[in-house]
């Protein structure tokens, strides 16, 4: 017993972060709409928290005499803009009923586009009903995802339909008939004979559909000169027919991707914004969040002479929430003033750039280089530079695009863009039938200063999207 009771002493030290700055850290990597929203919910949730706009005091005192038909209308930007059906007049009573159009999706997907297409074949009910379930296993880019003999299991498994082989294959061959050419095909080599079939036998389609069906591996492969001799013509006739394969769709069903794909697309709202006036640069902060005040009824300081329960409590909370609000907008402020030194201290070091939207121009930045100009925290610069985006008379760049490191070179200012864009001349500037490989790229750049290794020229080189030399030889 007395070796389970023991009394000890002992120091830690320990190191926390605060609420206040744990939101700070969460507010700093917000962009524009973000910590919009974020005040907007803080005007809300906060009473002690108000807009300093003197125009909002006559606010209540206004009056609205427009109707709900003349504030939709007021929605659209000019005349030009306002639909004709609500210019049009209205020749109904009070109790009429009036339907305004519905917006409704636009575009169809490839699987209605291509059932709508069986509807006027006039097939039998079994044979629509095969049709259909063949349509469901056709993925998004028009390829068949299951093998017909597991299709029909399926069809007398699920669908209780006992079909035969060649009634299925000939439905499917009906399916493989429709629109878009290509559909339903089996892989790559199926799809575009399925478009060679539907073109005009031309000599050159002649010799496409050739290789296509025969020599697809040498195709694949781009051995031009074994392709050429299997098939005895000239090289003038190859690269007539390797051009008319160019020209189909590998994804004939991409066409008719669902329309709700746009509904993700990611709309850029810059942070910040760069003018260039000669060779005068002008940064501002974009940003349209409102000067913030402590609301007047609670800027006075809490009664101390609270006697009673109830006046104590509302005596607290009007502290708590004057100094909620106090801290909010002096992180707003704060978070206001690192961005702005954040980014004044890229433009500073990426200067050359500003002036000339020229991407070799970049020089190598890392995070302890805006430490080193502003005194920051690597942290806090990184979370800075999260997620943020500026406006230049080039274009719009995420805040990233601006960080890089040095490249091995001769030269000490060679980013890894400036080495990207000497592959890119190297590979564009290449002789076609005799392609670079990855060790002839970098004794070119070591002739040009730029000791890199093999690696990190084949790294560089597919993130471009060169492919590697025999598949980038032309006939």
């Amino acid at each position: 017993m007395d070796n389970l009771l023991k009394l000890s002493l002992g120091q830690k030290l320990q190191q926390k972060l605060s609420p206040l700055q744990i939101r700070y850290g969460r507010v700093l990597e917000m962009n524009a709409p973000e910590i919009e929203e974020e005040v907007r919910q803080e005007l809300d949730d906060n009473p002690a928290l108000a807009v300093a706009d003197a125009q909002q005091d006559d606010f209540s005192d206004e009056t609205f005499s427009e109707s709900a038909e003349q504030l939709q209308m007021a929605d659209y930007r000019d005349e030009d803009d306002i639909p004709s059906y609500r210019l049009e007049a209205r020749n109904h009573s009070v109790n009429d009923v009036y339907r305004e159009p519905a917006a409704v999706a636009g575009g169809n997907t490839l699987m209605e586009h291509l059932s709508s297409q069986l509807v006027e074949m006039g097939l039998g009910v079994t044979d629509l009903r095969v049709a259909d379930y063949i349509i469901g296993n056709i993925d998004d880019n028009g390829y068949l995802t299951r093998t017909l003999p597991a299709i029909i299991d399926d069809l007398a498994i699920n669908q209780g339909l006992d079909v035969a082989d060649e009634d299925v294959r000939r439905i499917y061959n009906t399916v493989r008939s429709l629109d878009p050419a290509g559909v339903g095909a089996i892989d790559l080599r199926d799809c575009l004979l399925l478009q060679l079939k539907r073109r005009r036998a031309t000599p050159d389609v002649k010799v496409a559909r050739e290789i296509v069906s025969d020599y697809f591996d040498l195709f694949s492969l781009k051995h031009y000169d074994r392709l050429r001799s299997s098939l005895g013509v000239t090289r003038q006739q190859l690269q007539e027919a390797v051009d008319v394969i160019r020209t189909l769709d590998p994804k004939p069903g991409s066409v008719y991707a669902d329309a709700a794909v746009d509904d993700r697309v990611r709309h850029i709202i810059p942070d910040f914004s760069v003018e260039v006036d000669g060779g005068s640069i002008t940064l501002t902060l974009l940003n349209n969040i409102p000067e913030l005040c402590i609301e007047e009824t609670f800027a006075a300081v809490g009664d101390d002479r609270a006697v009673t329960q109830r006046e104590r409590e509302a005596a607290a909370f009007v502290r708590r929430k004057r100094d909620e609000a106090s801290d909010f907008i002096a992180m707003l402020k704060l978070r206001q003033s690192t961005l702005y030194s954040v980014m004044s201290a890229i433009v500073k070091i990426q200067r050359d750039f500003f002036l000339t939207d020229d991407e070799t121009k970049l020089r190598p930045m890392r995070l302890r280089d805006i430490g080193a100009v502003t005194g920051l925290d690597l942290s806090v610069i990184s979370r800075a530079a999260a997620g943020k985006y500026v406006t230049t008379p080039g274009g719009v760049y995420p805040l990233k695009f601006f960080f890089n490191d040095s490249a091995g070179s001769d030269d000490e200012d060679a980013s890894v863009r400036k080495i990207i864009a000497e592959i890119k001349d190297i590979v564009d500037n290449e002789d076609h039938a005799r392609p670079l490989s990855d060790d002839a790229i970098t004794a070119e750049l070591r002739g040009r200063g730029y000791d890199i290794a093999r690696r990190t020229v084949a790294k560089y080189r597919e993130r471009l999207g060169y492919p590697v030399a025999r598949l980038r030889k032309e006939v």
